[in-house]
């Protein structure tokens, strides 16, 4: 067996295991490692794969399970960072946040626990099966001209930056990044990894507090209102500042490369959409 269709099994198999962690036991790690493995097989089906009724079904159960995931992880990271948080003149704002933040937390986890009970897990544990045993994964080089394809609109725009231009450049540069990591030990791929992943990491975290705020926010006013709320806002102003830099760094690190030369295997790629299209349904 090919070596990149080794490391395409492997990604299914982690997603497998991954299932029966979270619907044991909707911990926080399980959550979010649910969630990166499960993004990580819609980023291979939809962009190098072809397309069956099969992985057409998959990607729609995951994706709906994911957005579920998602709402419990954005809890456990708002509950973390809020108690990392020292504001003693917001301390009563705080302290009911995080009440708050953890009440809706249990109930966000009774509805991930009861989308995976019953016959979700064994359908999808048998769909993956099939698409991890159909899938015709392209070669090494191909997943990584792929990925350079969807990371140059982060190369080529340099207008000014929207706070919602920030995270669809953040998720874009999640897809590339993982179908790089496809190219296993190519250089090139694992530069590209390597800048994708700080840049993600910085926008991440700047989107977390801004999320936070923004709930903050909706409980307590404004920042004349509520101390809590004007110390979210600073962290958030300085988030912003660093994820800023952070593209602007891998921006520059990306202007210099050029889509790798696809074989007439992936020639089928040709026509399809802007990888810029549709990237709501990968946050």
């Amino acid at each position: 067996m090919p070596v990149d269709q080794q490391r395409s099994r492997f990604v299914f198999r982690k997603l497998t295991r991954q299932l029966v962690k979270l619907a044991a036991k909707p911990a926080p790690e399980s959550v979010h490692k649910f969630r990166t493995s499960s993004r990580r097989v819609e980023a291979l089906l939809d962009e190098l794969a072809a397309t069956d009724r099969n992985s057409t079904k998959l990607l729609k159960l995951l994706a709906r399970l994911r957005k579920k995931a998602g709402r419990v992880r954005d809890l456990d990271v708002e509950i973390g960072s809020l108690r990392n948080l020292k504001v003693p003149e917001g301390a009563a704002h705080k302290s009911q946040l995080i009440r708050a933040l953890t009440e809706e937390r249990l109930r966000r986890e009774k509805k991930l626990a009861k989308a995976f009970s019953g016959a979700a897990i064994p359908e999808l544990r048998k769909r993956l099966k099939r698409a991890s045993g159909e899938a015709m994964v392209m070669n090494d080089r191909a997943a990584l001209s792929v990925a350079l394809r969807l990371v140059a609109k982060l190369a080529r725009d340099s207008g000014p930056l929207t706070e919602k231009m920030l995270h669809q450049y953040r998720i874009i540069g999640k897809r590339a990044r993982y179908l790089a990591e496809l190219a296993g030990n190519d250089p090139e791929a694992q530069r590209l990894v390597a800048q994708l992943k700080r840049m993600q990491d910085v926008i991440g975290d700047w989107h977390d507090w801004l999320k936070l705020a923004n709930k903050a926010g909706k409980l307590f006013g404004g920042v004349r209102e509520s101390p809590l709320v004007a110390a979210l806002h600073n962290v958030t102003r300085a988030k912003f500042r660093h994820a800023v830099d952070a593209l602007s760094e891998a921006r520059t690190g990306l202007a210099s490369k050029k889509p790798a030369t696809m074989d007439s295997a992936v020639g089928r790629l040709e026509g399809r959409h802007d990888p810029a299209e549709g990237i709501s349904a990968v946050a």
